[in-house]
């Protein structure tokens, strides 16, 4: 049994949707650890464009276990507005397909709220978030104040938890000019919603538990990026919850000697969503170019991404605070046609090299990239079905990244679909029965 990690390494958006599901035929269940419906897995299938936001990217293949844990905040609505899209579809997401944490948090109606009014305080400096109420569900977490999912067992429970969190809120809005929150209308509205998830809702540590003793593989799944964890990201530009990998034994409540091993999905580039430092981001026409090849839009609030080159000081340091044993590079058939690609391998700050990657955002707005550039590979990457298959320019490019994240890079994306991913030899071993994947990625 070998239980494997994925998780951006950058600030999003790196292609950990594809990734998760061309691993998934190689385990049994795939476990997301932390977020809301403010992440986007974008998955491509046969041509067709399938965008994931709270359902772990294994839900495409039959057999496989999805697992929402209690270090998410779930949106009711939210939840079943993809499961019905992904029936739509033709995809089952039925609660034999899902097991959903009795113990994660439901966002409620005065979450996105609350995002709202804190966002327009900000003015300015604000964080742009998506404004979907998982940042204050995450502070009602912390505040004692939340209503977790396995509260709605018992709707006496729910509706004095209801209350309980209304006398909290009141003053603020009243203050806003907002009216008081309706408690039963809201009462009413997760009664409802109580009997509809109620089949989904499972003790998940101890299902984990019960499937890693018969010896069943676990595929662990993050959401945005390392550079976002609220501990270890760019604070105060960062999500809400801990998307390092750390914050899979903490919400999935299973211990840290269960992950066997773990995979970090860069982009041969670096893009960024919303507000926060970023030192390499391009704003003349390369920047433009990147993003259009790349079509950077976000999957869950279509906002352009900010693109900028390849920042091996972040990526180095998200590596190590990580414990990264292998890297899948994602998209590096957006930089085919540059004569030169360009890398950040240090920041100058005052004056003075840095010894790495700095924990103040307003250090890092300061900073100056100093750049290795490299040559360019005119030749698509598409196509190619294994290591010889890849431009010398572009192996070159690959090595020389190895060598400067100090991690070795295992897999390479050369398009959206599942077949379009070449894997470096040896380089998984021991972590995915690799024939597995081929066959399902083949078929």
């Amino acid at each position: 049994m070998a239980n494997l990690l994925v998780l951006g390494m950058q600030w999003g958006d790196e292609g950990k949707g594809k990734i998760v599901d061309l691993l998934t035929p190689a385990f049994d269940v795939v476990a997301r650890y932390q977020g809301g419906h403010n992440a986007g897995h974008t998955v491509w299938v046969g041509g067709r464009k399938i965008v994931l936001h709270l359902i772990p990217s294994g839900i495409l293949h039959p057999g496989t276990l999805c697992v929402i844990g209690n270090g998410l905040v779930v949106s009711p609505a939210a939840f079943f507005k993809e499961v019905g899209d992904l029936g739509a579809q033709g995809v089952s997401a039925g609660p034999e397909r899902i097991a959903l944490s009795r113990g994660a948090h439901l966002i409620m109606p005065w979450h996105p709220m609350t995002e709202r009014l804190s966002e327009d305080r900000r003015g300015a400096k604000r964080i742009g978030t998506t404004c979907r109420g998982i940042g204050p569900a995450y502070e009602d977490k912390a505040a004692r104040l939340g209503i977790r999912a396995g509260d709605l067992a018992d709707l006496e429970v729910l509706r004095e938890k209801i209350a309980e969190a209304a006398a909290a809120k009141d003053p603020v809005f009243r203050v806003c000019g907002l009216p008081p929150l309706d408690i039963e209308a809201i009462f009413r509205e997760y009664a409802g919603w109580a009997e509809k998830l109620g089949p989904y809702l499972r003790d998940v540590p101890l299902l984990l538990e019960e499937r890693m003793k018969l010896g069943q593989n676990i595929l662990f799944e993050g959401a945005q990026g390392a550079l976002l964890d609220l501990d270890h990201g760019t604070y105060p530009y960062v999500t809400s919850s801990s998307s390092t990998a750390g914050g899979a034994a903490t919400g999935l409540g299973v211990g840290p000697r269960a992950i066997h091993g773990v995979l970090g999905i860069t982009k041969a580039y670096t893009t960024r969503v919303g507000s926060g430092p970023f030192p390499t981001e391009l704003l003349d026409e390369t920047g433009r170019t990147i993003a259009k090849r790349g079509d950077e839009y976000g999957a869950t609030t279509g906002r352009a991404r900010r693109c900028g080159w390849f920042d091996a000081v972040a990526v180095r340091y998200a590596c190590r605070v990580n414990g990264v044993d292998r890297i899948a590079l994602t998209k590096p058939d957006v930089l085919a046609g540059f004569a030169e690609v360009p890398v950040c391998v240090g920041y100058r700050y005052k004056g003075e090299r840095l010894k790495g990657f700095p924990p103040e955002p307003w250090v890092l707005e300061r900073v100056e990239p100093e750049y290795r550039v490299l040559p360019g590979w005119p030749e698509s990457l598409h196509g190619a079905s294994g290591p010889e298959g890849l431009p010398k320019a572009f192996a070159e490019y690959v090595r020389v990244l190895e060598d400067l994240v100090e991690t070795r890079v295992a897999i390479v994306s050369t398009g959206v679909e599942r077949a379009e991913t070449v894997f470096l030899d040896g380089a998984l071993a021991g972590l995915v029965d690799l024939a597995r994947v081929r066959a399902a990625a083949a078929a």
